[in-house]
């Protein structure tokens, strides 16, 4: 992995949704009320020490990928973290805001649309990006083609009974510094 100087990554890794065995099972486990219990309590608190540990490695949701997305609450103005599931398109980091099927977006989705200027870690990821929810046509194809790989998107889609946003997030240009 080639890092520049403040330590991002020059070129995103490409990252697949996923079509595996490994993810048709976690998948399966991922849709259950056990499954998503699990991933929405012990993942919570396991997955940060994990990726960190792991150098982005490994998750409570092995083999998909995540990130950590440190992010800026919108009301509170808090730094937090969460770990979410990614893949990669066109050089941007693709978010899909399921939060596991709830009925609300996850909490991070509000918070990157007031403060879009977040930072990721991840498996060859690190560095400011800045998010944007993707629509129409382009929000469509992105969706489709997590949800027609072996992802839990199409069943968290269905239990929600909401549209499922979908974030873009574009590595940031280096900040000059001007000493």
């Amino acid at each position: 992995m080639k890092l520049g100087q403040s330590g991002n990554q020059e070129h995103l890794p490409t990252v697949h949704p996923g079509n595996s065995l490994g993810h048709r099972l976690v998948t399966r486990i991922a849709v259950t009320r056990l499954g998503i219990a699990l991933v929405r309590v012990v993942g919570r608190h396991l997955d940060p020490t994990l990726v960190r540990c792991s150098g982005g490695r490994l998750s409570s949701v092995h083999p998909f990928r995540v990130v950590l997305l440190t992010h800026t609450g919108a009301k509170s103005g808090i730094r937090r973290t969460a770990t979410v599931v990614y893949f990669t398109d066109r050089d941007r980091v693709i978010l899909i805001a399921t939060a596991f099927g709830s009925k609300r977006n996850p909490s991070w989705y509000y918070n990157i649309r007031a403060n879009p200027e977040v930072t990721l870690y991840g498996h060859g990821i690190a560095g400011r990006f800045s998010a944007v929810e993707v629509k129409g046509d382009e929000r469509e194809r992105l969706f489709n083609l997590a949800t027609s790989a072996d992802t839990p998107y199409a069943d968290y889609e269905r239990l929600a009974e909401r549209y499922i946003p979908v974030i873009a997030l574009h590595r940031t240009p280096e900040s000059v510094d001007a000493s």
